[in-house]
């Protein structure tokens, strides 16, 4: 069955049955991969020892998200 004949079996569903639907395509792509996660965990790590250490400047959240006028 090709993607255009799924779509449009899809299409004939209830609106709720379509949300499921949409809704277990998109969990189905954006599943956590822990390899990533572990990298992430590991570079925050560093980043946190080093800003303690005085290794890391920082910047107030107010000053890097106020608006220009």
């Amino acid at each position: 069955m090709s993607v255009d004949e799924i779509l449009k079996q899809a299409l004939k569903l209830k609106p709720e049955e379509r949300f499921i639907l949409v809704e277990g395509l998109i969990k189905s792509i954006d599943e956590p991969d822990k390899k990533i996660d572990d990298l992430w965990i590991e570079e925050s790590e560093k980043r946190l020892k080093a800003y303690r250490e005085g290794k890391l400047e920082a910047f107030p959240m107010e000053e890097i998200f106020k608006e220009e006028l």
